[in-house]
């Protein structure tokens, strides 16, 4: 796309704005969730922190390996939060009910029913999959992190050091093993069963069952359940969800119902920011290509330059070399004339008969 099309395509977006013809954004859907969902129940009262979880989402996911082993326990002491290197940290907490027993909590993407990362992509990059997971296709994104700014548990993180094709990362609940009737990784490999897998609806149940079975255990709340319109990752503790590092003032309302309203007053911006953004990224494009020729004819100069003043020097040594023997020959052919012509001494004269 060149610089005459991209303005004529912008004034002709807005040219249909002005008409007053709707633009929708591609995000601004109201998602209603999959009762027949998968998801993933996390009890803090069984978690010891042992984060085979996150070794086993390392291997899973082939992340790179981090700068401390996963058997190194010290990394509990610092609160860490997931990056695009780790999809999932496990934290450890004080304990209000037991000082002198910490808790731990499971930290990765909570997999909303009704996403606010996919409610504020407008190129759809964010998917919410009937088995449960939010899922992210790196082919749409346009790299304008709103997703980021959208979630609000502060999940999915930007390749910022990815020079060419940067993502946006997150956890996938294991989406391409659910496909395969293969448990999460992290579900998998719980040694203590913290981490349980199944329907939510199931799961909800279960949760409702332990809490009726041990109510001096666990808190009267199943965390997830209804946040943000409930999310596909749901937690049962004996310490308040705050202490857990869980925002617990989220309300009930979904990010896509609460956001509705901003987004269709600016339908002209949500219709215009993809063209925009697709002219940006093709003269983005055209520039790196300029450049990249422009780099390419320098160092072609430069090595032709090089290659020339090393072929001079070269002929040059060579003519010094030239010179330098002749020179030699000279100087010992000169010598040899002069001891030849040299007279011979008597002794060697021959001896007269007596």
């Amino acid at each position: 796309m060149n610089r005459r099309k991209f303005l004529g395509l912008v004034g002709a977006t807005a040219a249909v704005a002005a008409a007053g013809t709707s633009a929708h954004a591609a995000g601004n859907t109201h998602f209603t969730g999959h009762p027949e969902a998968n998801a993933v129940l996390f009890d803090a009262t069984e978690c010891i922190g042992c984060r085979k979880c996150e070794d086993a989402c390392n291997k899973v996911n082939e992340l790179p390996k981090p700068d401390k082993p996963f058997d190194d326990l010290t990394v509990l002491d610092t609160k860490r939060r997931t990056t695009e290197k780790i999809y999932t940290v496990v934290n450890k907490y004080e304990n209000s009910k037991n000082p002198n027993l910490p808790v731990f909590r499971k930290n990765q993407c909570n997999h909303c029913q009704e996403p606010a990362c996919a409610s504020a992509c407008f190129v759809k990059a964010f998917k919410k999959t009937p088995e449960g997971a939010v899922v992210y296709d790196e082919s749409l994104c346009v790299g304008c992190r709103y997703c980021m700014i959208a979630c609000p548990w502060s999940i999915p993180a930007y390749e910022y050091d990815e020079p060419l094709t940067p993502r946006v990362m997150k956890c996938t609940m294991c989406h391409p093993r659910i496909l395969e009737g293969k448990l999460p990784g992290c579900v998998e490999i719980c040694p203590k069963e913290a981490l349980k897998f199944g329907k939510r609806d199931e799961l909800i149940k279960f949760a409702r069952n332990r809490i009726e079975a041990y109510p001096d255990r666990y808190l009267d709340h199943i965390y997830g359940e209804n946040e943000m319109g409930g999310t596909n990752w749901l937690y049962i503790s004996g310490v308040p969800f705050g202490e857990l590092g869980l925002e617990e003032g989220l309300g009930v309302t979904s990010a896509p119902e609460l956001t509705s309203g901003a987004l269709a007053a600016v339908p002209v911006v949500t219709g215009l920011w993809p063209v925009l953004l697709t002219g940006l990224y093709a003269i983005h494009k055209t520039r790196e290509k300029i450049e990249k020729k422009e780099k390419d004819d320098a160092v072609s100069a430069a090595l032709t330059k090089a290659a020339s003043e090393a072929e001079a020097k070269l002929s040059s040594e060579l003519e010094k070399a030239d010179v330098a023997n002749k020179r030699k020959i000279e100087v010992e052919v000169k010598k040899a004339v002069e001891e030849a012509l040299l007279p011979k001494d008597d002794d060697d004269a021959p001896e007269e008969e007596a």
